[in-house]
């Protein structure tokens, strides 16, 4: 499966990129499959693996912040793996070209 979720401090001014830092060495560590992107985090792995990591990445969170919201999207897909890649590949063959996200990536 694949998860979407973005965690925010509430009530520790406007730069979160210090926070995110810290919730994202916990993601980096778990050595499951992830994109960090400008809103939110997706990381590939199985679901108690997955809810396992993000319940420690609100933990963390809450750790340093007086309020947290977490959100949380999910697409479960039956057999179905490396969909991180898997997706973005999948709209290209249909555009018959790269699109500007995946060049970002290879810089």
């Amino acid at each position: 499966m694949i998860v979407e979720f973005t965690i925010s401090p509430i009530g520790v001014g406007e730069s979160l990129s210090e926070y995110v830092a810290k919730v994202i060495d916990l993601v980096d560590k778990s050595g499951l499959p992830y994109l960090l992107t400008p809103m939110g985090t997706i990381v590939e792995g199985e679901w108690d693996e997955v809810m396992e990591l993000i319940k420690r990445c609100h933990h963390r969170m809450r750790e340093l912040a007086p309020r947290v919201t977490t959100r949380i999207y999910v697409d479960d897909r039956f057999g179905r793996k490396g969909l991180l890649e898997h997706k973005t590949r999948s709209v290209e063959e249909k555009l018959g070209r790269q699109i500007k996200r995946t060049r970002l990536e290879a810089q």
